[in-house]
């Protein structure tokens, strides 16, 4: 009974852990629990922060475009995007998959781990709304502009992709460069933007316009 005990009050920290970690990421370069694991094992693993306000206004805005349209509006969960990727599922008899927020990304990659299971699901939703709750829009942008895998060799965060993909920094991106970074980020084991094949090239293009256009939300600092 002692040792149900013990892991219970184990249990209950690491998962309430994230809860009281998260508000102090407000500040800081924190790393994503793949870029600790690599770490430890020895793996090729670059990053270099570089600030929301010194990045390329292009890069935030593609890739909000790309992963997150309704970033600026939702509070963590896009439940309209949820519940139009469970009806497609249903009909399709395809898996669940997709409806993730860049909130939700920032709580799976910072606190979690890979992979689609339920536990993980489970405990990613309320942290992502705590996430929100806590931490400003531009300041969740940001991290996950610095911790998303963005690259075949360890390449973590939008400064290292550019450095490797363009060989310059994301600060100097140009509308469709960073668009290209965007069209990568599903799979950065499988796509490139050095060089990009036709698939990205095309999501490039969409994202680019979408990105661009004048009905896309922003609610992050663009101005340097």
């Amino acid at each position: 009974m002692r040792i149900v005990k013990i892991l219970l009050v184990v249990l209950a920290v690491v998962v309430l852990a994230p809860y009281v970690i998260a508000p102090f990421y407000r500040t800081g370069h924190p790393v994503s629990t793949l870029m600790a694991w690599r770490s430890l094992r020895g793996a090729p693993m670059q990053r270099e922060w570089i600030d929301l306000v010194d990045m390329s206004p292009y890069l935030p805005r593609a890739v909000v475009a790309a992963e997150d349209a309704h970033f600026c509006k939702h509070r963590g969960i896009d439940w309209g995007a949820l519940r139009e990727a469970i009806d497609d599922a249903r009909e399709d008899g395809t898996a669940f998959r997709g409806a993730s927020t860049i909130t939700q990304q920032v709580a799976k990659n910072l606190f979690l781990w890979q992979g689609r299971d339920f536990v993980r699901k489970a405990l990613e939703f309320p942290l992502a709304m705590w996430i929100d709750l806590v931490l400003p829009k531009p300041r969740i942008l940001e991290i996950y502009l610095n911790i998303a895998e963005l690259g075949p060799q360890g390449q973590f965060g939008v400064e290292a992709a550019s450095a490797y993909a363009f060989g310059k920094s994301a600060e100097n991106l140009s509308p469709r460069e960073a668009a290209l970074l965007a069209a990568i980020l599903p799979n950065p084991v499988k796509r490139s933007a050095r060089p990009p094949g036709p698939g990205v090239r095309r999501l490039a293009a969409t994202y680019m316009a979408r990105g661009q256009a004048s009905s896309l939300v922003t609610c992050w600092r663009e101005n340097r």
